[in-house]
């Protein structure tokens, strides 16, 4: 059997369907393959016992711990029965909980002195940590039943026993199981690295270091498993992403240079400012890519704040100079709208080209989205056809068939997290050649990362942020353990507001009848078993209408989110704008792009519902002016938990990179390329893309080398396979999303 086969063959022919079922739909693991590149995510020392007293809130985990009591306790009236049972390692306890008729097998077996591995999902009841009907596996000969555990435990005696990304439908021994079935066919792996890097690098052949993965005898035959299997991961990854950037250069652009005396220089002879020394610099790169007749991929990276619209803005005029086109592509219609806005009150009369008082210099800004009148979005396609308008802005309203363009020269997509590729290439196609990319984001992304997820792009990084930007104070605001501090937040904000200022109130949820009819079915399904269920996340429209009658009585509140229809939206954003609110009570619609300088207050409610990056995004909405800016994270986390380390480690730094860096490390790197939950596989399963950067860069160096050599692979069959077993076609345009 050829290395291939033995890898694609499906787990149901070897397993048996039920567990292969539970694997495909829960892990996503399908093949031998697949299960083989499952890897344990750590190894739990037979002699010794896990640390209890670390563990993660809401995560499925498993740890082996020895019984330090249990009993059952009677509630209703008698009627329902509770085992509690206490574990210990040394150092921490965890309690474990079992109901009902899931109560006689674990009273019979969990005796105090009992060793065993538990799975289960950490959750907080009455302020203790608690598994809720953990499964388990006994690892004491006196308590297996019957010969499989027996050997179960044999087979772990004295010996590092790995511990698999699990989930509730499948625990990490039975994992291991499967594993053992299927480990025999490692022999059978086919090697993706040239065998000249591979020694050369002195790294071990693949089979041996799948075994010794999955079934080390020393931590030493880990530490040189994961060394080879990260290499793999890291220079697959590389190669497809240098083949990218081949073929982009092998596509032809037109250059777009700008002309003197035209709307450039007309719009920067304006400019009430000087550019910062980080917005010359970035500008200098994109006008050189701009300049060349292969398509500029640029990834644009900067601060809140840090001026990349200015940047975009002039490379779309430079393309207007040059006899093309510019689409500027936002996430959301509000979004767009803003641009719109901004970019003619920057361009000022050089955004009426054509109009009565117009510069003759100007051409027309169009605005498209999808909820335009007809007779609006009629003018702007004639405008884009004829190329009347030489820049358009709006969301991916501008994707559709029916939109041409005359000749469309830059696309400049905002967050570019928000589109898939399918996307990025539908507006590729809509210009007579391939029009050049810049991409922006506000979410500061460490090298590394940048390497990975956005390997395609070359980066540029704004980092300095333009003189009469102010501070932003942070703080965490205990709403559970100090309610004195939340009274005092709102009084924060009615000072604000009586200085002449503006505050945004942030909730998770809009609280609305859509939502509560979705958040209803899902609780019937929940039973008296979840006693430790948390309460829903904070709604927009009850929170704004307790504000209203309570804290901020007399101010004028008003609210803001995603389900609203869009003339609504625009009509409360602009008023916002205008002053005439005093406090916008919103969801994260706000978190890319809203400019109301005048805004100097956000209180977070629900803040350890939010990501890093997401907070740090959201607190950029206040501190545009020239007033400091104040940001109030309320939380109900438990002061031990992570949920309020992240919080603090928000209110201690401004520094997005920073943040960026602590968000990863805590997310764990699987997330990154998209999948958030644990467990669940991405294709990064060994390298933790924050702390191998060496690694990622060698390997980028190696990739880049052999693809500029032999651009096709011809003389790699084994790498041409593993790209395409790792990187399918689906997988390779997934990377492309960020």
């Amino acid at each position: 059997m050829d290395g291939v086969s033995a890898f694609d063959e499906p787990l149901k022919k070897l397993l048996g369907g039920a567990t292969a079922k539970v694997m495909a739909e829960h892990l996503d693991l399908h093949t031998v393959g697949d299960l083989l590149h499952h890897y344990p995510r750590r190894y739990e020392e037979r002699g010794r016992l896990t640390a209890l007293s670390d563990l993660p809130l809401d995560e499925h985990v498993t740890v082996v711990a020895q019984v330090a009591d249990a009993r059952v306790l009677t509630f209703n009236g008698g009627r329902g029965r509770r085992l509690e049972v206490t574990l210990t390692d040394g150092h921490g306890r965890l309690q474990l909980v079992f109901f009902g008729h899931g109560v006689h097998k674990p009273h019979k077996e969990l005796l105090p002195g009992r060793r065993a591995m538990f799975a289960g999902k950490v959750s907080v009841f009455n302020r203790k940590m608690q598994l809720a009907h953990p499964t388990y596996q006994l690892l004491d000969a006196e308590g297996a039943e019957g010969a499989g555990d027996s050997e179960a435990v044999d087979a772990f005696a004295g010996r590092l026993l790995p511990i698999y990304p699990a989930c509730k439908q499948i625990d990490s021994w039975r994992i291991a199981k499967a594993v053992d079935t299927v480990l025999p066919r490692a022999g059978e792996a086919v090697d993706p690295l040239p065998p000249g890097l591979r020694e050369g690098r002195g790294l071990t052949a693949l089979p041996e270091a799948l075994q010794k993965v999955h079934r080390p005898r020393t931590k030493a035959d880990i530490a040189e498993a994961r060394d080879r299997l990260k290499w793999d991961e890291a220079f697959v990854l590389q190669v497809a992403l240098a083949r990218r950037r081949y073929a982009d250069t092998q596509l032809p652009a037109a250059p777009r240079r700008p002309v003197p005396d035209g709307l450039l220089d007309a719009f920067d002879a304006r400019l009430p400012f000087t550019l910062t020394e980080g917005q010359r610099k970035v500008s200098a790169e994109i006008f050189d890519d701009l300049a060349t007749d292969h398509p500029m991929h640029r990834l644009l990276q900067g601060e809140v704040g840090s001026g990349k619209t200015m940047v975009a803005l002039r490379a779309m005029l430079g393309v207007v100079d040059a006899g093309g086109q510019a689409a500027m592509l936002a996430p959301t219609e509000v979004l767009a709208q803003q641009h719109h806005r901004s970019v003619t009150e920057m361009m000022g009369d050089l955004a009426e080209g054509g109009l009565l008082g117009g510069s003759e210099q100007g051409t027309k800004v169009v605005l498209l989205t999808g909820s335009m009148g007809a007779a609006a979005r009629r003018q702007a396609l004639l405008d884009l056809v004829t190329g009347e308008a030489g820049i358009v802005i709006g969301t991916h309203a501008l994707i559709e068939d029916k939109v041409k363009f005359h000749d469309l020269g830059l696309v400049v997509v905002d967050e570019q997290h928000r589109f898939g590729v399918e996307q990025r290439d539908a507006l590729r196609s809509k210009g007579k050649q391939p029009p050049h990319l810049l991409v922006m984001t506000a979410t500061p992304i460490p090298r590394t990362v940048a390497m990975t997820v956005f390997g395609d792009l070359e980066t540029s990084v704004l980092d300095q942020l333009p003189a009469g930007r102010s501070p932003i104070a942070s703080h965490v605001v205990p709403a559970k353990d100090k309610p004195h501090f939340l009274t005092r937040a709102w009084d924060r904000v009615r000072e604000e507001v009586e200085g002449g200022h503006q505050a945004y109130v942030v909730c998770p949820r809009i609280g609305d009848d859509a939502e509560d009819e979705a958040a209803g079915k899902k609780a019937k399904r929940k039973t008296a078993e979840d006693e430790g269920e948390k309460r829903p996340p904070l709604a927009v429209l009850e929170i704004a209408e307790q504000l209203a009658k309570g804290p901020l009585a007399g101010l004028r509140v008003e609210v803001l989110h995603g389900r609203m229809n869009p003339e609504d939206k625009d009509d409360v954003m602009r008023r916002f704008a205008a002053g005439e609110v005093d406090v916008l009570v919103a969801t994260t619609v706000i978190e890319v792009g809203v400019n109301v300088p005048n805004a100097t207050a956000m209180v977070i409610m629900d803040a350890d519902r939010f990501g890093v990056s997401q907070l740090h995004q959201l607190r950029g909405r206040v501190g545009r002016g020239s007033a400091p800016g104040l940001c109030l994270l309320v939380s109900e986390a438990h002061e031990a938990s992570p949920a309020r380390a992240r919080l603090s480690a928000v209110a201690a730094t401004l520094d997005g990179f920073e943040l960026s860096r602590i968000d990863l490390e805590q997310r764990r790197e699987g997330d990154v390329l998209g999948q958030a939950q644990s467990g669940v596989r991405s294709s990064l399963r060994m390298l933790a893309v924050i702390d191998d950067e060496e690694v990622i860069a060698a390997a980028r160096e190696e990739a880049v080398a052999i693809v500029a050599a032999d651009p096709d692979l011809s003389g790699l069959p084994e790498l041409r396979t593993a790209l395409d077993a790792l990187l399918d076609k689906e997988r390779e345009q997934y990377l492309d999303k960020g």
